[in-house]
């Protein structure tokens, strides 16, 4: 974030001034009006405004330029899209080498998405969930995750012992909890301590 200190004849005088040299608009700043200046009687005694302008967080803004900035450095060549709903935020990824972003079973995008999310939430109280998707890859990761739920209550019921999943991200074990909530022979409980926490599926008693 940026800040300036400017001064004016007046404090709206001061605040314009840093606003043009930051250029940005007075909805995207804070205020802090350091003094607020003295006409004094013919000119004597008179003295200038003084403002301190800060940028505001944008959060959306950061977490877009952050995942650009990684994908440039890794070589992919990437556009991305943003969509926001509440405290809901998707970077939809897409563009050349687009493997580079997803890693061996996407343990680079979750790097990734668990990053930008951090960095977007910084120094705010305004928290946003940030998902970011490189091509289709999170929609065939659910179709995964489906089947591998659906796969792992059948071998619970049939051999009557629970079963570990490997570790995840929060998100993915949603998918999962959500997917097996449906099927009332199982039931579904997260262990373990992030980022190693996983799924435990145990058949249901009678």
């Amino acid at each position: 974030m940026r800040d300036i200190t400017a001064q004016g004849q007046t404090v709206e005088e001061a605040i314009q001034n840093a606003l043009k040299d930051l250029g940005t608009t007075r909805e995207k700043v804070d205020v802090e009006i350091m003094d607020p200046g003295k006409k004094g009687i013919f000119g004597i005694g008179s003295r200038l405004a003084m403002v301190k302008v800060i940028e505001k967080h944008n959060q959306i803004e950061t977490a877009v330029q952050y995942v650009i900035d990684v994908a440039t450095k890794m070589g992919a060549e990437v556009s991305v899209d943003v969509s926001e709903q509440g405290k809901e935020v998707s970077i939809q990824v897409s563009g050349n080498n687009l493997g580079l972003l997803i890693g061996k079973h996407g343990q680079t995008l979750n790097a990734l998405q668990y990053l930008t999310q951090l960095i977007a939430n910084k120094d705010t109280d305004q928290y946003k969930n940030v998902v970011v998707n490189v091509g289709d890859y999170r929609e065939r990761r659910y179709e995964t995750l489906t089947l591998l739920g659906k796969k792992m209550a059948d071998k619970t019921v049939k051999t009557r012992r629970v079963v570990h999943l490997e570790p995840m991200p929060s998100f993915e074990r949603k998918t999962i909890h959500a997917i097996l909530s449906e099927d009332k022979r199982v039931e579904t409980h997260s262990e373990g301590r992030e980022p190693y926490r996983y799924i435990v599926i145990k058949p249901v008693k009678g």
